[in-house]
């Protein structure tokens, strides 16, 4: 049996997958991330263990133990450096629980995982080299080198959101000006639509759809608006393109995957995201005699973070 984590600041799902990266048995409990830490991880011990008994398993039939996390962890020895959202900074998250099931257990970046799913069952499957990128609340990145699970050598690469691709109105939540993330997330669509509406552009779709309410403004009300033709929608949607773009152009140069896959809540827009991406991305291409990696949607979606997270141990 390969068990994978989906440890979030909101729900902790715990699943048995097959060989074939097939989920075939999960649970689901509240994270409640205020709790000390001993708490959160003696629920998942419990949700490991009603995993297997509700395929008539034992301890003995689990193969190793993965667990994705939004933070940055030691993958060998589990120890989770820090976890903003659930304030855990330096928690053996990973002896502990090897301890108790007597397993290997690994630990990974919640958007690696997610990365190594695509590329077992996903978006990616059967290529070598591929980058995943989820644009959401923030933008988080994945990278699998050689089929192989790449976070770099502290546990703190593949940071994608945190490249600097120019000048921002307003800081990351890191404290440093220009990430990725800034310009490309939902979060950042969000906060320059608002910006614009302050400064005066009130004819606008955006705001019948919120009910003029800025408050209520979404990135999906922001691509359907786009979508009607709406000026400020169609000027917060391309200056996200533009800077999504340069990151993947800076991805290419670095990396030249074979494909490079989003998801995400961004994602949903589907082709009104991808088309004109794939043709500001051709456009700063450095070599025209190269055709670079193709980008697509993932497909995964909620099921990536266990799949990925059981598969940690394969892929090393």
């Amino acid at each position: 049996m390969l068990i994978g984590v989906d440890l979030g600041g909101t729900n902790i799902k715990v699943g048995i997958v097959n060989q074939e990266g097939q989920i075939l048995y999960q649970n689901s409990r509240t994270t409640n991330p205020s709790r000390p830490y001993p708490l959160i991880i003696q629920d998942i011990i419990e949700q490991i263990e009603g995993c297997v008994s509700q395929l008539n398993g034992t301890v003995e039939d689990i193969k190793s133990i993965g667990i994705g996390i939004p933070g940055i962890a030691e993958l060998q020895t589990g120890n989770v450096i820090y976890c903003t959202n659930l304030s855990w900074y330096d928690v053996p998250m990973g002896e502990m629980i090897r301890t108790h099931f007597n397993k290997p257990v690994y630990i990974e970046n919640d958007a690696t995982v997610a990365a190594l799913a695509e590329s077992v069952s996903g978006s990616t499957k059967g290529l070598a080299n591929s980058v995943f990128l989820t644009l959401g609340t923030g933008v988080g990145g994945g990278i699998i080198i050689n089929h192989k699970a790449y976070s770099g050598s502290h546990g703190a690469g593949s940071e994608i959101g945190h490249m600097i691709v120019g000048e921002n109105f307003y800081e990351c939540n890191c404290g440093r000006n220009g990430c990725l993330e800034t310009f490309t997330s939902a979060t950042a669509m969000i906060r320059y639509a608002q910006k614009r509406i302050r400064e005066g552009v009130v004819d606008t779709e955006i705001l019948n759809i919120a009910e003029g309410n800025i408050e209520n403004i979404t990135a999906k009300v922001i691509f359907d608006s786009a979508q009607k033709g709406d000026q400020l929608a169609t000027e917060v949607v391309e200056r996200m393109i533009k800077y999504l773009s340069i990151g993947i152009a800076n991805i290419h140069n670095m990396l030249d995957p074979d494909r490079i896959t989003i998801g995400g809540g961004v994602s949903k827009a589907g082709d009104a995201l991808l088309e004109p991406l794939r043709e500001a991305v051709a456009k700063l291409a450095f070599c025209k005699g190269v055709i670079y990696g193709d980008i697509t949607l993932a497909q995964l979606g909620n099921d990536a973070g266990i799949i990925g997270a059981a598969f940690l141990g394969e892929s090393l």
